[in-house]
């Protein structure tokens, strides 16, 4: 039953956009710094974020496209 969320959100995360998914990562962004500056939890988000924005501005192979799905899937958005 654990492997079912990532399956799902990985379904959505193929019909999203480019843009969408930009669209919610920027989202997810602004959320994180409205958090404590000293947060682990937030200072975690943003790092996993910004190397989700990284490599959607970068062209992707299979693999990066598979990594970032996997990143995309562990903030739960």
């Amino acid at each position: 039953m654990g492997t079912a969320a990532p399956t799902q959100f990985g379904d959505i995360w193929r019909k999203m956009g480019n843009e969408e998914k930009k669209a919610a990562v920027q989202e997810e962004v602004e959320r994180m710094n409205k958090l404590p500056a000293n947060s682990a939890y937030a200072s975690h988000c943003l790092r996993v974020l910004n190397k989700i924005l990284q490599l959607m501005s970068q062209p992707r192979t299979s693999s990066k496209e598979k990594e970032l799905e996997m990143l995309f899937a562990g903030l739960s958005l």
